[in-house]
């Protein structure tokens, strides 16, 4: 146990946020560093519980009471080596991750919880600092070829098991560079891709093959991938995304969230949308949203209002969101303190009725209405109708599960069984596999919209059946099965 009484002596406390002044004017993470002994006394709150119910909470399993006391005794590289044992990547769930962990802390029962994801982060960051972080390449190579298909957590997770299992992996990404959503779809403010590309050299160095601007299905087909593969690895993601038919919605200036935010993180000063002097409107209060409000606010938009169908969420836990739960509660990301200190607004229980247009056939306006629910059915309360400026529009509600391409589409008809289940996933067995042999599911595409710590979590569970399919046997941890349910 790092300090039998450090829950006692020292109240939670978090890395302060750069000026938001300051801030907008740039694209880097907003954080300021955190000192080392403000740090160390975070790790100390950690209690080693009796039964931790932060492995529970957290999909990889991180041995998170281990690496708290290894903190605590100032033993950083050993601390790196435990982060490592269950997760490949905790530059990315250290920034991107929401905490379920921490949700299911002990300490979080009647105080506040451990600082789990800010020391997840200082961990690894001094590791690449101190050069703790090198290639693993296998010590011997099977011979086996293994395709995966989509370099986003999930896929990247996969990759670097089964490369360092000793197999010959190519990852296929149809966009110009590697990332996937980590690229593209997470603004640098709040990932800087140099995080990203450091763990790529790490992959490449260790025999990860990657093969950017091919879209599997059409430039290369699925019987192609099959033929020359002993095993392939689906982890495209849920990247179809969910619409808004109302009145008005071909006008020019509305586009979905990932039409919006893969240019801005391509050309972070010239992104071919932007919002530079526009009144914009972001529909949709999760976090794609607030990274639209965000990015929105650094191009320079007149104003940003974020709009959502549901009530905003209670500040603390209710009777219905116990502990250990993950419970869905208020939150102030950096983008909403942004969006606060412009004078943007939160605007919750609203429907858009109506995209109002100019003479040119751009939007000008949004038609909003109040409404009650959700157990009314979001019904439109009357009187509360009114219309707000508008020179931009983002539409930012969720995904609808993977995109029904050529390739989901060519291996579905291989089948006579179901290839996808009701929701619109792939399905998938208790070893990850398809209805079509040698062929697995990881992430996004198999499980349907959910977290990052999910995607890399499904993964390495995907590689370990994999492998052990190649290998007869296999030694890497495989963290979830596929039909466990997220408490997130």
């Amino acid at each position: 146990m790092a300090d039998p009484k450090g829950f006692l002596a020292h109240g939670r406390e978090l890395p302060a946020r750069r000026p938001v002044d300051v801030r907008i004017r740039d694209w880097r993470e907003v954080y300021e560093d955190f000192p080392a002994a403000a740090l160390t006394a975070q790790a100390s709150r950690c209690m080693d519980c009796g039964i931790p119910f932060c492995h529970n909470g957290c999909p990889l399993g991180n041995l998170i009471p281990e690496w708290n006391d290894l903190v605590y005794r100032d033993d950083w590289r050993e601390a790196a080596e435990r982060l490592h044992a269950t997760n490949n990547f905790p530059e990315f769930t250290g920034r991107l991750c929401p905490a379920p962990c921490e949700a299911a802390c002990v300490l979080g029962i009647d105080s506040d919880p451990v600082t789990i994801k800010r020391v997840e982060v200082e961990i690894i960051d001094r590791a690449f600092a101190e050069g703790w972080v090198t290639p693993r390449p296998p010590v011997v190579k099977t011979g086996r070829r293994v395709a995966v298909v989509g370099s986003g957590p999930a896929g990247l997770a996969a990759a670097q098991q089964l490369t360092r299992a000793g197999h010959d992996v190519v990852v296929f990404e149809r966009a110009d560079r590697v990332g996937g959503l980590l690229r593209y779809g997470i603004p640098e403010f709040k990932l800087e891709k140099r995080h990203l590309d450091r763990r790529l050299a790490q992959m490449a160095a260790e025999g990860t093959r990657f093969r950017t601007s091919v879209d599997v299905g059409v430039d290369v087909t699925a019987a192609r991938l099959r033929e020359e593969y002993d095993a392939i690895v689906l982890a495209g993601g849920a990247t179809a995304w969910r619409d808004l038919p109302a009145p008005g919605r071909e006008l020019g200036g509305i586009h979905q969230a990932m039409e919006y935010l893969p240019p801005a993180n391509r050309d972070l000063d010239a992104s071919p949308i932007s919002a530079c002097g526009k009144h914009v409107v972001v529909i949709g209060g999760g976090d794609t949203g607030a990274d639209c409000v965000g990015t929105a606010i650094r191009q320079g938009a007149a104003s940003v209002t974020q709009l959502e169908i549901m009530p905003a969420p209670p500040a603390s836990r209710t009777a219905g969101q116990p502990w250990p739960t993950f419970p869905i509660l208020f939150k102030m990301e950096s983008a909403h303190e942004e969006l606060a200190a412009g004078g943007g607004e939160r605007v919750y229980a609203v429907s858009t009725t109506e995209f109002v247009g100019d003479a040119e056939g751009d939007v000008r306006a949004v038609r909003l209405v109040g409404v009650e629910g959700p157990a009314t059915g979001f019904r439109p309360i009357p009187g509360t109708e009114r219309e707000i400026p508008a020179g931009l529009v983002t539409l930012a509600m969720g995904f609808l599960g993977p995109e029904k391409g050529p390739l989901l589409t060519d291996l579905a008809a291989l089948t006579p069984g179901d290839f996808f289940d009701a929701r619109g996933n792939v399905v998938r067995d208790a070893s990850y596999e398809t209805a079509v042999e040698g062929v697995f599911v990881a992430g996004d595409m198999g499980r349907g919209q959910s977290l990052i710590v999910w995607a890399i979590a499904e993964g390495r569970s995907a590689a370990a059946a994999v492998d052990r399919r190649l290998s007869g046997g296999t030694v890497l941890s495989a963290p979830i099965p596929p039909t466990a349910r997220p408490l997130v």
